[in-house]
Order: C-alpha cells, then structure tokens, then sequence
C-alpha cells in the first residue's frame, strides 16, 4: 500500500512564524535602545557652568540652585520619553506582526526620540517663548506619530492581538492624541505666558493614567 506524501505545511508554518516572531523581537529591541541612549543624553547635558571656579560650598550651592532650569527641563523629558516608552511598550505587547510600513512609521518615531535631548538643552537655557514652543512641536509630533503606529496597526486587522476588544483598542489610539493635545494647548499658552506653558507639560502624567486605566 503506497503510504501518503508527508505534510511539510506546519513546519514551514512554524519557521515562518519563528522569523516573525524573530524580527519583531529586534524591532522591540532596537526601539528600547533607542529610548534608552535618548533618556540617558537628557543627564549629559547637565553640567555646571565652564570657567567658573568654585571655592567654597557656599558658590556652589549658589550654581547648582540657579541650574533649577537644567533639572526641570530633565525632569519634564525624562517624564515625557518615559512616557512615550511605556506607551510604545503597551502598544507593542498587542502588536504580534509586523511589515514594512510599520517598520518605517515606527523608525520616524524614534527619530524624534533620538531628537529629544536637543530641545530638552534649548529649554534648559532660554526661557523665551520660541524654545517653549520649539521643545512643544517636537512632542506633538511625537505623539502625533506614536498615535500613527497604532492607527496604521489596529486597521491593519492581523497585525494585532484579534483577541483585543474595541474599547482597548481606542484608547490605545486616544492617549497619545491627548498628549499631542497637552503640547499643543501649551504653544497656545505660550504666546501668554511661557512659563505656565511649561507647567502644563506635567499634565503628560495624566495621558500615561489614562493609557493604563483597566
């Protein structure tokens, strides 16, 4: 009796699926390289002023207390990339493939996270309404692009969990919206006052809450 051909159909299934798995695995990781090398320049870029010699603790308790801009322009990027990293992480615990498209939105993304640290410097030196504005854009955009990968994700059906409900889904595209949004009532804030601009930014912590809400 002539025994049937042998099916390769699951192997070469589960090989495809290996490489899938493989390639979105680097992409994760590519992508928290980069946030990490972003968040670690933000600390770099303090340094007490050059030329000024300090002889007693007096001077300098005097410089590192008139560096009060260098620390909140850390903080506040620290919070917004830590930010935008737990969102990136969320989004991609959901994400279970991915293709080219995905790969070159997600690259233009972290471009702007590569990016961060120099409006991060501008703010932490010139109170003016430019800079304010200048480190706003660069998180709108941000945000705009982050809200971009799950839009492009989600519509694209078999790129995520198909388990994921409706609800979740929307507020994984709402969050980083309401973050573009904190930014850009900010520049509006700005031509009043740029201070109080650079106050609302901490709101951020709220587009983060409501990511996570169950």
């Amino acid at each position: 009796m002539r025994k049937p051909a042998p099916n390769y159909l699951p192997k070469e299934k589960t090989k495809v699926d290996h490489q899938e798995q493989l390639g979105l695995e680097r992409l994760i990781f590519f992508s928290d390289a980069v946030f990490a090398i972003a968040i670690t320049l933000l600390a770099l870029e303090i340094q007490l002023p050059e030329g000024d010699e300090l002889v007693n603790d007096r001077q300098l308790f005097n410089h590192l207390t008139g560096m009060w801009h260098d620390f909140f322009a850390y903080s506040i990027s620290f919070l917004v990339i830590g930010t935008f990293w737990m969102a990136h992480h969320r989004k991609f615990r959901f994400i279970i493939k991915y293709d080219g498209r995905l790969i070159f939105l997600n690259l233009l993304f972290l471009m702007v996270i590569a990016f961060m640290p120099f409006p991060s410097s501008i703010i932490s030196k010139y109170p003016y309404r430019s800079a304010t504005i200048f480190y706003a854009l660069t998180m709108l955009l941000a945000g705009l692009l982050m809200a971009g990968i799950w839009r492009y994700a989600s519509t694209k059906k078999h790129l995520i969990d198909p388990q994921l409900d409706g609800r979740q889904k929307r507020r994984q595209f709402i969050a980083p919206l309401i973050t573009s949004a904190i930014f850009f009532i900010s520049i509006c804030v700005s031509f009043w006052d740029p201070g109080i601009a650079r106050i609302i930014w901490v709101l951020i912590l709220f587009s983060a809450w409501y990511a996570n809400k169950r």
